[in-house]
């Protein structure tokens, strides 16, 4: 995995390992804009390693979705708590 800040900007990614049962890399970075604005974005990309994810394959796209946005209201609760 990877961290990286510099001024508004603080992130990190990662990649899954051997052995895991998907292929893939996800990077989340929050972004503070001059105007006070906080953006959060997530980004994410996935192939099936293993049978079983090759399986499961199309409830993944919904279950990463899912997680993206509880990822969103996490952050928005945080900010509003100040």
């Amino acid at each position: 995995w990877t961290a990286y800040q510099e001024d508004g900007r603080t992130g990190f990614g990662y990649g899954t390992l051997t052995g895991h049962p998907e292929r893939g890399e996800e990077c989340f970075v929050v972004d503070l804009a001059d105007d006070g604005t906080v953006w959060f974005t997530v980004l994410a990309f996935s192939r099936p390693a293993s049978w079983y994810a090759r399986i499961a394959g199309p409830l993944v796209p919904p279950v990463q979705l899912w997680y993206a946005r509880r990822l969103g209201r996490t952050l928005r609760r945080i900010v509003a708590a100040g």
